[in-house]
């Protein structure tokens, strides 16, 4: 599949699922993906802003400011 599909994909499942919290592990499973690829893909968002990494080595939605 063409990244910015996955990671067009892969936002609208966080956008369905407020409060998703991921591991890379989880990730690659619940996308069918290598650990490489899903890593590409978090990367990605993480670069717009839209995810973050966890202390705990988890991948959530980023908030907003206005909404923190």
């Amino acid at each position: 599949m063409e990244h910015q599909r996955l990671v067009h994909r892969v936002k609208n499942e966080f956008i369905e699922m407020p409060g998703l919290q991921l591991t890379l592990p989880q990730a690659a499973r619940l996308w069918g993906l290598d650990h490489e690829s899903s890593r590409r893909v978090i990367d990605s968002l993480v670069e717009v802003s839209f995810l973050r990494w966890t202390p705990r080595g988890t991948v959530v939605r980023r908030r907003s400011r206005a909404a923190a």
